[in-house]
C-alpha cells in the first residue's frame, strides 16, 4: 500500500514547537520513569540518565541529577525483560516500580510510568502493563490507572500507525502491515495481526475484546489537545487505548493532549516505542553526534587501540549490515563466535581462547565479533529464549574479559538483548547518561559515569533499525583505522 493513499482524507499535521511541551512538562514536575525492555529505547532521546540497577539509591541518584539546568525530565531504567521469562519479567517490573515510587516519595516527585517496548510489537504484553498497574494500586489505591495507552509508532525507523493498524515503511512510499514482516514470526513474541485492537485481544487471550479498545485516530490526534484529553477522560479501570501516529508533530500533538488529560486527573500508563518519550517531555530531535563531540576531553579518544563491534541480533537487516561492514572495513579483524560450540561442553575454554584472540587484535585494529548467523531455536518459545540468553551470556563474558585486559576505543553492540547484557554485565555500567543519537533518531550513545567502562563511548544499536549501510556509517564515525 502507498503511504500517500493511506493518508488521503485525513487532517494535515499541525506544527508544534517542542519547547511548549517542555515548559509544561517542567512546570508540572511530573517525571516519567521509563522501564525499557531493552536499551535501544534510549535512541530517540539525549542528555537523560539511564540506570541498569534499580535499588532505591539508584533512583535517588537519578532524581537528584541536574541536567540542562534542572532535574532530568525523564529517567530510563534498563529492565532487559524481553530476554526474561514471564515470571522474572513481572518480578522485575514490580521491583522497579516499588523502588522508584519510594525514592520519588522521599523527593516529593510525581511520577508517570512508561513501559517502553518494541516498535514491531514484540515483548511481554499485557504482562508488563498488568504488573505495573497492579503494583501501583498496591502502593496506593489512589494510583489506579485509568488508561493503558499503546503508541508503538517510530517514524525515524519507518513504523507508523493509521486507523489502528501498525505499518512499516518498506521503501518507495510503500507500507507493509507489521504482521506481514519477519518480526511477527518472532520465536518468543510472535503475533498474527497488527490491527492494534485485535492485537490486544489476541495477546490478552480475549480478556480485552477488540471493541473495548479506544482508538485515538489520526483526525483526533490532529484536531487539538482538548479533543484528545476529552476522549481519555472517558477511560477507567486500565482501559487499553491506541493512538494513530505518522509524524513527530503527531507525537507532540498527543503529548499536548496528554498534558491536559493528566492535569485533569486522568492517570495514564504508557506502552510505547522509542520516540514517544522525546515528544512527551518536549525534547527536540537531536542531530547525530560527531566524532569531535564524542571524544572531546575523553581519554578513550587518545587510545590507539581499536574499537569493538559486537553483533548478536539475527534479524535480516542486522545480517545485511554485518555483511556491508565486513566488506567495507578491510582493516578490521572479523571473529565469529560459533553458537553450537557456545552451547556445548567446550564453551568455557572456547570463549577464553576467543577473548585472547580478540584482545590481541584490538591492539592494532577494530574487531568485529559476531555470533554465527544460523539462528538456533526450537519450537518451544521458552527454550528459544533460554538459548538466546546463553548465547548472550557468552558474548558478555568475552566483552568483560576484554574490558579488563585491553580497553577498546569504543564499543558498539548490535541487537537488543546483546546491547543490554553488554551494558550491564560486559561493561559493568550502573549509571550512565544518554548523550544522543549516532544516526538521525536512531542508535544511542551512552557515557558511563562510573565503573571500569567510564569514558568509553558505548553505542546501543537495535537489531531492527537502519539501512544496510548504517552499522558501517556508525563505525566509520568512531574508528581511527577505517
Amino acid at each position: 500500500m502507498l503511504e500517500s493513499e493511506l493518508l488521503a482524507g485525513y487532517l494535515p499535521e499541525r506544527e508544534i514547537e517542542p519547547a511548549e511541551i517542555a515548559a509544561a512538562a517542567r512546570a508540572t514536575g511530573r517525571v516519567p520513569v521509563v522501564l525499557d525492555d531493552d536499551p535501544t529505547g534510549t535512541q530517540s532521546v539525549s542528555n537523560l540518565p539511564v540506570l541498569t540497577s534499580w535499588d532505591v539509591a539508584d533512583f535517588r541518584w537519578a532524581f537528584g541529577l541536574q541536567l540542562d539546568g534542572g532535574r532530568a525530565l525523564a529517567v530510563y531504567v534498563l529492565t532487559n525483560t524481553r530476554s526474561l521469562d514471564a515470571a522474572d519479567a513481572a518480578e522485575r517490573n514490580e521491583q522497579i516500580v516499588a523502588a522508584a515510587s519510594q525514592a520519588a516519595a522521599e523527593a516529593g516527585i510525581i511520577l508517570a510510568f512508561v513501559s517502553r517496548s518494541d516498535s514491531t510489537l514484540r515483548g511481554h504484553f499485557p504482562l508488563e502493563t498488568d504488573t505495573i498497574t497492579a503494583t501501583l494500586r498496591g502502593i496506593d489505591a489512589q494510583n489506579a490507572v485509568d488508561a493503558v495507552l499503546m503508541v508503538p509508532a517510530f517514524g525515524d525507523a519507518g513504523r507508523l500507525t493509521v486507523g489502528g493498524e501498525h505499518y512499516m515503511r518498506t521503501g518507495d512510499g510503500e507500507l507493509a502491515k507489521v504482521s506481514a514482516t519477519e518480526f511477527a514470526k518472532d520465536a518468543t513474541f510472535g503475533f498474527s495481526t497488527s490491527y492494534l485492537p485485535d492485537y490486544v485481544a489476541e495477546k490478552t487471550g480475549g480478556r480485552v475484546a477488540a471493541e473495548e479498545v479506544l482508538v485515538l485516530d489520526l483526525d483526533t490526534i490532529r484536531s487539538g489537545a482538548q479533543g484528545i484529553a476529552d476522549k481519555l477522560a472517558q477511560t477507567k479501570n486500565a482501559q487499553v487505548a491506541t493512538a494513530d501516529i505518522v509524524t513527530e508533530n503527531d507525537l507532540r500533538a498527543l503529548a499536548a493532549g496528554l498534558e491536559l488529560a493528566e492535569a485533569a486527573g486522568t492517570r495514564v500508563l504508557y506502552r510505547v516505542g522509542p520516540p514517544f518519550v522525546r515528544a512527551r517531555i518536549g525534547q527536540d530531535v537531536r542531530q547525530p553526534l560527531t566524532a569531535e563531540e564524542i571524544f572531546a576531553g575523553n581519554d578513550a579518544g587518545m587510545r590507539t587501540a581499536g574499537g569493538l563491534i559486537v553483533v548478536g541480533s539475527h534479524v535480516g537487516v542486522t545480517t545485511r549490515q554485518l555483511a556491508d561492514l565486513t566488506a567495507q572495513h578491510a582493516n578490521a579483524a572479523v571473529i565469529e563466535l560459533e553458537v553450537p560450540t557456545i552451547l556445548s561442553e567446550q564453551s568455557e575454554s572456547y570463549l577464553a581462547a576467543k577473548a585472547a584472540e580478540i584482545g590481541t587484535a584490538l591492539a592494532t585494529q577494530d574487531v568485529i565479533v559476531h555470533t554465527s548467523r544460523t539462528l538456533v531455536k526450537t519450537a518451544d518459545a521458552a527454550e528459544s529464549l533460554e538459548i538466546a540468553r546463553t548465547v548472550s551470556a557468552a558474548v558478555v563474558s568475552v566483552v568483560n574479559r576484554i574490558l579488563h585486559s585491553t580497553p577498546p576505543r569504543f564499543v558498539i553492540a548490535k541487537g537488543g538483548i546483546t546491547s543490554s547484557d553488554v551494558a550491564a554485565h560486559g561493561l559493568e555500567i550502573r549509571h550512565a547518561i544518554v548523550r544522543g543519537p549516532m544516526l538521525p533518531g536512531i542508535v544511542s550513545l551512552w557515557e558511563s559515569v562510573d565503573g571500569p567502562a567510564a569514558g568509553i563511548p558505548y553505542i546501543v544499536f537495535a537489531g531492527n533499525v537502519g539501512d544496510d549501510s548504517s552499522l558501517t556509517k556508525v563505525t566509520r564515525t568512531l574508528s581511527i583505522t577505517f
